[in-house]
């Protein structure tokens, strides 16, 4: 926003924190800078002039619910003023023979800042409006849009989210606010159709608007076109997926144009309608199903031409061309001359049923996919018509105009996409679109003049409310962003909907998740992605989601109870899904590792799987059936587990898991020297040997690692002849003197002193005896420290091969945790090396 009238920065009262370039000029502190808007006893009235546009009056009307909901005060709407003491707010648009003329007649604004502009909107004080009023605030529009922009502005600074219906975010309650004096407007809109896609809409978004509003229907765009105005948008390609927005239900037609929404329908549907009305047409009409223009031309025809004529009356972007049915290429080959005829037949029927000039229309050419084959053979469509570049379905540009070159007059778009349903493989779920790259190829294109239409593929609206705001705020303003503030962006969105204690916080989680969902797509995911041998990668990977997932957890905590629910929706849900994910298919790789090398430990992460899998379905039904009273049935009914190729099923599908039984365990463990070490678990012994009065036991999750092993009973202290040992059979890859490091439990010598001594030797040959916990000096408090004892002694491995190291215990109360041995390239760590790989 140009602020023209210099003045301090006053603190935006309570929650709320602007988004875009607009300065704050609401505050809860009353100075001599500020007007009154609302204070204790003392109400707020509206002005509208009688015969208002019925599209701004429905805004009006929302500005009078947001002060209610912020103030506790619903103030008065009037379009007659008599001797007002109370605050009062003057809506209108210039050119309407509105009260905004009137003002501008009598120099109480300047006419030149809104006559002739497009979508602006100023905001701003002014003395003496009417007799016996002495100031008021004015919210005024160069068009309609331009009047909603500014009322919905005056909703977000006083503290009013647009998201407050599509994702719960709650209204900070003030009792007194004040508006800082000055002119405030954020100047008109660089790209002119800005808007979004709902589409690939079944099950979910679907799914909810039939529970919720009974259908995909004017009820449900209701707040769909609600939420597009407050984000400063005003185009939309409504869902398509067995639906005709037109034909659905009448009142969506002219509710769309009442409230100030262009009409567009998608990159394969021309002539303002849906594939779905092609289907009810030729059934209701009895007609062969032929969507070929050499074959059905006159059918076509006539169905183009229904299309406009129920149209006619409403603002709307009419999409030209012609794709195959159900979103497909007409067939093989480009053939240039067709789809010339059909765009010049096409706008022959636009001017015959608009009795206007075909360019008087707004119209937009789709390439999309094969279609931009046309254009790069040389395939031209009349000045006037937008031309609609698209990505690739996963944000990557794919054509943009050629500056070197007379650039086309009727101006250009992109089509992008957050949501895809298609190869490799569909992208529907959650939210895997970082804002960094959304702008660095809006940038892109913006700086090759795509400046026309904006519009993004959105599926489901749901989950993608960030990226959703940043599109539309984007479009409005591309230069306001750069690569450094990005982030802040985030932030004050982030503050936006929570305030600003924890807006850092969530704002960095926001953006970690879409980072790590860019990395590969929910859907994509599986076992095989990471790699379980190279780098760590995959516990890596994990392990940053985990941190990710234990960081929303834990501020969760922290997180008042009214926000609880635009926080789950916002920022807990797509972390500990996603998250849960991972866990999952990192158990998945593990399984099938362990499986293969029949180890009992593969069971484990069979059983964590299963868990996993459905702690997924406990999620989403937190999602759709508990936070915000139930609101969300089938929001994320979604699936995302179980793709048997690039297209979704009805439900998840858990994946295969292997059981390992005892009796399939082989009974040979080999480990394998392996990086310069050898490192072995103490439970992992290849044979053992008891007696009648001793046995071996292991005791689980005992000391630092996986486990300790022991003799019992412990007053039981072996005989001369009592042989009681462990095995462990080892492959060294090298030869030489080796240090064997046995890691202990810190008991100390309680039998008087004399300490604890152990037997251990290689292949057979004479055992050193070592007894490590006998006469210390200082050691104490090292062992303390660390809670363990490290052992140490040498041994000669004459040549490679299979050897055999013996531990035989010589009193009670010795517990074995680990065994390292340093072949040349063991590494100093705390606890000691991960086991080495057992061969069977």
């Amino acid at each position: 926003m140009n602020h023209l009238k210099i003045f301090f920065l006053v603190a935006l009262f309570g929650f709320c924190l602007k988004t875009h370039a607009a300065e704050p000029f609401i505050s809860a502190e009353k100075s001599p800078e500020n007007i009154v808007l609302k204070e204790k006893g003392l109400n707020l009235s509206i002005f509208t002039s009688s015969g208002i546009d019925q599209g701004i009056m429905r805004a009006v009307k929302n500005l009078q619910t947001d002060f209610q909901k912020v103030t506790g005060e619903h103030p008065m709407i009037l379009n007659q003023i008599s001797g007002l003491q109370s605050p009062l707010i003057i809506i209108g648009t210039v050119g309407t023979k509105s009260v905004i003329d009137d003002l501008i007649r009598q120099k109480k604004l300047d006419g030149k800042v809104l006559v002739g502009k497009r979508e602006k909107y100023i905001i701003q004080n002014i003395s003496n409006p009417f007799p016996g009023v002495s100031e008021a605030i004015v919210i005024a529009g160069s068009d309609k849009r331009g009047t909603i922009y500014g009322i919905y502005e005056m909703s977000q600074q006083i503290g009013v989210s647009p998201w407050y219906y599509w994702a719960d975010v709650p209204v900070p309650v003030k009792e007194n606010l004040y508006f800082k004096k000055g002119m405030y407007t954020d100047g008109e809109p660089v790209v002119e159709y800005r808007g979004i896609f709902l589409n690939d809409e079944e099950p979910s978004l679907g799914g909810w608007a039939r529970a919720t509003f009974g259908g995909v229907n004017s009820k449900f765009y209701e707040k769909v076109f609600e939420l597009i105005l407050r984000l400063k948008g005003n185009y939309i390609w409504p869902a398509m997926w067995g639906k005709a927005f037109y034909d659905d239900d009448a009142l969506s037609g002219p509710l769309a144009d009442e409230m100030g929404i262009v009409m567009g329908t998608s990159h394969h549907e021309p002539m303002a309608l849906a594939q779905t009305d092609w289907h009810r047409y030729i059934k209701k009409n009895n007609l062969p199903n032929v969507w070929d223009y050499t074959k059905n031309a006159e059918v076509l025809q006539k169905f183009w031409k229904s299309g406009l004529e129920r149209s006619k009356n409403w603002e709307k972007l009419v999409t030209v061309g012609m794709r195959g049915d159900g979103d497909e290429a007409m067939g093989e080959g480009t053939n240039i001359s067709l789809m010339e005829k059909i765009v010049k037949d096409q706008r022959k029927i636009i001017a015959e049923v608009t009795g206007k000039k075909a360019e008087k229309t707004p119209q937009v050419w789709a390439l999309y996919k094969e279609v931009q084959d046309y254009y790069d053979k040389g395939m031209r469509v009349p000045d006037d018509v937008i031309l609609l570049f698209c990505d690739d379905n996963w944000g990557n540009v794919r054509k943009l105009p050629d500056l070197s070159k007379p650039l086309h007059k009727g101006g250009y778009g992109i089509y992008y996409h957050f949501d895809y349903v298609g190869g490799p493989r569909n992208s529907k779920w959650i939210n895997i679109s970082p804002i960094q790259r959304v702008w660095e190829q809006m940038n892109l294109s913006y700086e090759h003049k795509v400046d026309k239409l904006w519009i993004v593929n959105v599926g489901d609206l749901k989950p993608m409310e960030f990226p959703i705001s940043f599109f539309l705020e984007m479009a409005w303003n591309p230069k306001q962003f750069n690569a450094k503030n990005l982030f802040g962006y985030t932030e004050k969105w982030a503050a936006q909907q929570f305030g600003e204690k924890h807006a850092g916080e969530i704002a960095r989680m926001i953006n970690l998740y879409a980072k790590y969902n860019r990395r590969v797509t929910p859907e994509t995911l599986d076992s095989k992605t990471y790699s379980l041998e190279n780098y760590h990668e995959f516990e890596t990977v994990l392990n940053d989601y985990r941190a990710l997932a234990v960081e929303a957890l834990r501020l969760k905590e922290q997180i008042p109870a009214e926000y609880q629910d635009a926080y789950y929706q916002l920022v807990l849900y797509p972390i500990d899904a996603c998250s849960n994910l991972y866990e999952m298919y990192y158990a998945v790789a593990k399984n099938r590792e362990l499986a293969a090398k029949k180890d009992l430990a593969a069971n484990f992460y069979a059983d964590k799987v299963k868990a996993c899998f459905e702690r997924n379905a406990y999620l989403d039904n937190q999602y759709n059936n508990v936070i915000a009273g139930g609101k969300w049935k089938h929001m994320m009914d979604q699936m995302r587990i179980g793709y048997k190729s690039w297209a979704d099923g009805k439900e998840n599908i858990m994946p295969e898991v292997t059981y390992i039984s005892e009796a399939e365990v082989p009974k040979e463990k080999v480990f394998q020297e392996k990086e310069g070490y050898v490192s072995i678990e103490a439970e992992n012994f290849a044979r053992q040997h008891q007696s009648d009065r001793i046995h071996w036991e292991v005791i689980p999750d005992f000391g630092k690692t996986k486990s300790g092993v022991t003799t019992f009973p412990q007053n039981a202290y072996p005989k001369n002849d009592e042989n009681i040992w462990l095995e462990y059979d080892i492959n060294f890859e090298s030869k030489g003197e080796f240090e064997v490091e046995l890691l202990l439990a810190p008991t100390l010598n309680f039998n008087h002193n004399k300490g604890l001594r152990y037997e251990i030797s290689f292949d057979g040959q004479p055992a050193q005896v070592v007894n490590f916990n006998g006469h210390y000096k200082g050691e104490l408090g090292k062992w303390q420290s660390e809670h363990i004892i490290k052992s140490i002694t040498k041994h000669s491995i004459p040549q490679p091969g299979k050897h055999t190291l013996r531990f035989r215990v010589l009193e009670p109360g010795i517990v074995l945790e680990k065994i390292l041995i340093n072949t040349g390239g063991l590494k100093p760590s705390y606890l000691g090396a991960p086991e080495s790989e057992m061969l069977h």
